[in-house]
């Protein structure tokens, strides 16, 4: 793995030499963009919007745009001397229980691995965080934006869960939900009828990704196909009840379809 950030835990006044990587994998399919009639590849380039030339990486640079129009030029010994010691650290500045962090705020995982020489004090680390039974809720800085997270232990590793600030959440009084509608005693009773029966326990490894299997197995077909294939016949949908419907009798149909 290569390590997506290097720095250290600032944990009171120990600090920890650590090596931040990405604790997922994504389950993207690299698909190119082509032309259709001849297969081309197509070519995205970085273009100047005055002269229309193609600029290279090299001659880039990242800038702020003032009211006038002009720019402020950075570049990274800027973004260093805003703030050296938070580019380089994850500090921890309070422990508190997970189980306070609404599952709506959690975002990304990572895998933090001790330096050698920090083995020890993050055992140490490690075993605090287990005793005490609470994680550290911690700022660390990653390409150039300030993240909010927390240090927690799983399976003897500690993770970084970065996790969002409050004002990146939405409010959800902006979207039209409904209220005071009527539910029949009926109703409720069916619909947690289907909850029971739909009721599991969380098992991580059982879930797979049935859409990427079936995408891979079409592109396999076509690629190995001798002459023209038919467009494969879409798959008949479940008949469902109409949504004009009695709703108990949709939930009746959801039930029977459960148990068969």
């Amino acid at each position: 793995m290569k390590a997506l950030w290097k720095g250290s835990i600032s944990f009171g006044l120990v600090n920890i030499p650590v090596r931040l990587y990405s604790g997922t994998s994504p389950h993207r399919i690299d698909l190119d963009m082509i032309r259709q009639k001849d297969q081309c590849p197509i070519q995205y380039v970085r273009v100047c919007k005055k002269d229309g030339k193609e600029v290279p990486w090299d001659e880039i640079a990242k800038g702020y745009r003032k009211e006038n129009g002009d720019y402020v030029v950075l570049d990274k010994d800027d973004f260093k001397k805003a703030s050296p010691e938070k580019t380089q650290t994850i500090d921890i500045f309070e422990f508190i229980k997970e189980e306070e962090i609404p599952s709506k705020y959690l975002e990304k995982p990572y895998i933090i691995e001790p330096a050698k020489e920090a083995k020890k004090v993050y055992a140490l680390l490690r075993e605090a965080l287990k005793k005490s039974e609470k994680v550290g809720l911690c700022k660390f800085i990653m390409r150039t934006t300030e993240h909010l997270g927390i240090l927690k232990v799983e399976d003897n590793v500690i993770l970084l869960i970065q996790i969002r600030f409050n004002d990146e959440l939405r409010d959800p009084g902006d979207a039209k939900i409904p209220s005071n509608i009527k539910i029949t005693k009926k109703e409720l009773d069916m619909a947690l009828s289907i909850i029971d029966q739909l009721t599991d326990k969380f098992e991580p490894a059982k879930y797979k990704d049935t859409y990427k299997a079936e995408l891979i197995k079409m592109i396999k077909k076509k690629a190995t196909a001798k002459s023209e294939t038919k467009e494969p016949a879409p798959r008949k949908r479940r008949k469902t009840t109409a949504a004009k419907d009695d709703l108990l009798e949709q939930l009746k149909a959801s039930l029977a379809a459960i148990k068969n």
